[in-house]
């Protein structure tokens, strides 16, 4: 086998590995979403850490849904969705989830 061909091949095995653990978490993100959605809302009883799960989760439900189909999204405005959690649930907790994911991502976040 040729040095080009066995890397190709060690990368399209590697992407295919990298897909199916991305699939994997996006259907569980998007399973919570779907449990936590009795949750949502600025007037809701439950616990705040509850309320904020569940805005987190329906925040990008639609990106997970990307990844399930091997889409892409805009991860800019995925950041916008986590921090405009902060006008449903008190707390600051969206911007700061949302300044500390673009830090991690290599991307800003004016949040």
């Amino acid at each position: 086998m040729k040095w080009p061909t066995a890397v190709a091949e060690f990368l399209e095995y590697k992407m295919s590995i990298d897909k199916t653990e991305v699939r994997l978490i996006a259907n569980a993100l998007y399973e919570i979403r779907l449990l936590l959605s009795p949750y949502l809302g600025s007037e809701n009883d439950a616990s705040r850490d509850v309320r904020l799960a569940a805005h987190l989760a329906y925040a990008l439900h639609n990106e997970a849904a990307a990844l399930i189909d091997s889409e892409k999204f805009d991860v800019e405005a995925a950041l916008r969705k986590v921090a405009a959690i902060d006008n449903t649930v008190p707390g600051n907790d969206g911007g700061r989830l949302a300044a500390a994911w673009a830090t991690q991502n290599g991307t800003t976040h004016s949040g």
